[in-house]
């Protein structure tokens, strides 16, 4: 959910012209060292038979009795053209195209690809006929602190984004939770079945899992779609984000929230404080250990759909099976919040418990609140160097990339 770099519809066609004007010129040039293929054979073989000729002759050259005077068979190069650095916004004309020798099958011929966007692009094959197959490349890690993101518009539409992402997450669940209290309120219905009456935990869950799909959708080409510290903390850890953006998207995420609850708060002035403003606390017969290892284990699942949902390696082994990122990530939300409602609430999103907490501001809630950032960023975290250093295998990695590194 990184920042991407701005792309215009008519730079991107530019290039793609580009880009099928250089695999002609390309695929023109492989055929013609293929054709040239057995003149370079016999130019190669025609001076080790003299030399054969001249030493059996001539008995006043003495030469090394180990001489091995084969002739040798010599494989024609594959050739990519590898631009060394991305093109300007003008187009590219500053492209550094340089001849790289690669070893590649020789039924094969390789295309090139632009990396743009910080986005895998397809990798044009050719034998007889092309098909197109994904390919994908991670983007670089994020500085830890980028100065530069204060001075781009990007970064505040972003922030915004989370803000506002935020404040209708919030009024949404929220309401939704004061509206299921008081339909469930025996004071108001009597009914032998009031317990069962209106949306129900099961109508909660959808609310929160359904709010953060839509909203994922509509914001994520934006910001990455956050509306939640923990995950935010967890991209963090990634390298995903700087801690710049970070911290800044968390006090984005906290005031949205705050905003959001207060809306709900202004419409529903007679149930708010009624039925508990939608804060979390833990329930009773439960004690604090349990409430924590409840967040933790939520935290973990959302955390981790999130990056595997987004994993550029992901997408590209199953680009045959396309997958909306934001449906798997709300899906989470949802059975989530049916694992832990009856626990605490379910928080998994500090910014949600935050912004409850300090509209309703009871003791109650402050007592708990501890619980829903402490348990949701170890969750993150987990989640974190799981998909990194276990899935990724991150650390392998490095290892053999410092192993293999003569200067160290």
């Amino acid at each position: 959910m990184s920042e991407t770099i701005p792309c215009h519809r008519d730079y991107l066609v530019s290039l793609k012209r580009e880009r099928l004007s250089f695999k002609k010129k390309l695929l023109n040039a492989l055929t013609e060292l293929e054709m040239l293929e057995p003149t370079v054979k016999s130019l190669i073989e025609e001076p080790n038979r003299k030399c054969r000729k001249k030493v059996a002759k001539s008995d006043q050259v003495q030469y090394p009795s180990n001489l091995d005077l084969t002739p040798v068979e010599v494989e024609m190069p594959r050739v990519v053209l590898c631009p060394e650095e991305m093109p300007s916004r003008h187009g590219p004309n500053n492209l550094d195209l340089t001849l790289v020798e690669v070893e590649m099958p020789s039924s094969v011929v390789p295309g090139f690809f632009w990396e743009s966007c910080q986005i895998g692009k397809d990798v044009e094959v050719a034998e007889h006929e092309e098909f197109t197959a994904k390919d994908y490349k991670d983007p670089p890690p994020a500085p830890l602190i980028d100065v530069d993101e204060l001075t781009q518009w990007s970064f505040y539409r972003a922030l915004i984004a989370e803000f506002i992402a935020t404040l209708l997450f919030l009024h949404v669940t929220v309401a939704t939770v004061i509206g299921y209290k008081s339909e469930v309120d025996p004071t108001k219905n009597s009914a032998p079945d009031a317990a069962c009456s209106g949306v129900v935990i099961l109508g909660i869950a959808w609310a929160f899992g359904g709010t953060i799909f839509i909203l994922l959708y509509c914001m994520a080409g934006t910001s990455g779609g956050h509306i939640n510290p923990a995950v935010t903390f967890g991209l963090f850890l990634a390298r995903k984000v700087s801690l710049i953006r970070a911290v800044l998207y968390m006090v984005a995420q906290c005031l949205g929230a705050i905003c959001g609850v207060g809306l709900v708060k202004g419409f529903h002035k007679s149930y708010y404080d009624r039925y508990g403003g939608g804060a979390n606390e833990l329930a009773p017969g439960y004690n604090k250990g349990t409430g924590l290892g409840a967040e933790i284990i939520g935290s973990f699942v959302l955390v981790h759909t999130v990056f595997s949902a987004t994993d550029p390696k992901r997408n590209a082994r199953d680009s045959h099976v396309p997958v909306l990122a934001p449906l798997p990530i709300g899906f989470a939300v949802f059975m989530v919040h049916l694992a832990t409602i009856p626990i605490t609430g379910t928080g998994i999103n500090p910014a949600r418990s935050f912004g409850a907490a300090v509209i309703y501001n009871k003791d109650k809630a402050w007592d708990d609140q501890w619980i829903f950032w402490v348990g949701p960023f170890i969750g993150a975290a987990i989640a974190a160097a799981y998909h990194q250093y276990i899935l990724r295998a991150a650390a392998i990695k490095a290892l053999g990339s410092f192993r293999s590194n003569p200067h160290v």
